[in-house]
């Protein structure tokens, strides 16, 4: 059984977001290689999703009554970033569904032009008391959709 491999991505330019959030990087992101741990991308990625759902008032944790789950990520490497390095974390919509969110994140370290690293996350949108998909409501939608991608 072989794997077809997909294209690889490319980097993205800062120009490809929509919305950028600072990131501080910590003594123990780093890994015994000295670059920052891959598993610490995903911590990353998550923050500045929710953030800006958080800063735009759609979410609440707590309280929502509709949450997103992750239901698929993906990340692709090129170059790596280190502490104490100064990450501008950019965010974009790819794709906004009937109950479903595709982010994307890019990592770009200090005044790069270019992605150290371009993240995904699929969110599925539920009741938080079921956890059954529901449509995005109109809030959230209108939220994500300034984030789309052109």
């Amino acid at each position: 059984m072989s794997i077809k491999s997909q294209p690889r991505a490319t980097p993205q330019t800062r120009a490809d977001f929509r919305h950028f959030m600072p990131i501080d990087t910590r003594w123990n992101d780093n890994d015994t290689y000295g670059h920052i741990n891959n598993a610490v991308y995903y911590f990353y990625f998550d923050s500045v999703v929710n953030s800006y759902l958080i800063e735009q008032k759609v979410l609440d944790p707590k309280n929502s009554e509709t949450i997103g789950l992750v239901a698929e990520t993906g990340c692709t490497y090129f170059t790596p970033l280190s502490f104490p390095e100064k990450i501008k974390a950019g965010l974009r919509v790819r794709h906004v569904g009937t109950s479903s969110v595709v982010y994307e994140i890019g990592l770009f370290s200090a005044q790069a032009n270019e992605t150290a690293a371009l993240g995904k996350f699929v969110h599925v949108y539920v009741d938080a008391k079921t956890r059954r998909p529901v449509n995005l409501p109109e809030n959230l939608r209108q939220a994500v959709e300034r984030l789309q991608a052109t």
